[in-house]
């Protein structure tokens, strides 16, 4: 793309996405040597934070619809990325890392390591913190203004 000013967009969600593909495509990049995703990447990324979660969970985690998690998840199965287990209630299903999806995690967090870094540095530390904290403080008034509007 080129260095073009782009407008001012007056409606938050259009900004968000806007925002959301630009940053999608970066890490895409970076990761594609891999064949990995960055939903993918993500989705590795909080079962190893979490050590495992129901699939429901999970979707409310990432503010995922049902059925694209439930494509991407049978992908990752295929792939021997991730473990589904049955939970107490055998309609649940818990999902966690399986050794594939540690270490194809290991070999990708250098690489979005980079691409954090390369951000952090032309946005500041300051502003980088504020731009996490803002997005994570919208995303929670968005899910609760969701069951309301």
């Amino acid at each position: 793309m080129k260095n073009t000013s782009l407008p001012t967009l007056p409606c938050m969600c259009s900004s968000f996405r806007r925002s959301a593909r630009a940053l999608t495509q970066c890490y895409q990049e970076a990761l594609r040597p891999l064949g990995l995703h960055t939903s993918q990447f993500t989705i590795l990324q909080v079962l190893s934070l979490t050590g495992g979660v129901s699939q429901g969970q999970l979707g409310q985690m990432l503010a995922m619809d049902s059925t694209t998690l439930t494509r991407t998840l049978r992908i990752m199965l295929r792939q021997n990325w991730i473990a589904e287990t049955r939970g107490e209630d055998r309609r649940e299903r818990r999902l966690g890392l399986a050794k594939g999806g540690e270490r194809l995690l290991g070999r990708a967090l250098p690489i979005w390591e980079k691409v954090q870094l390369h951000l952090q540095q032309r946005l500041g530390p300051q502003t980088w913190k504020t731009i996490l904290q803002l997005t994570n403080e919208v995303t929670q008034i968005a899910l609760s203004q969701g069951e309301r509007i």
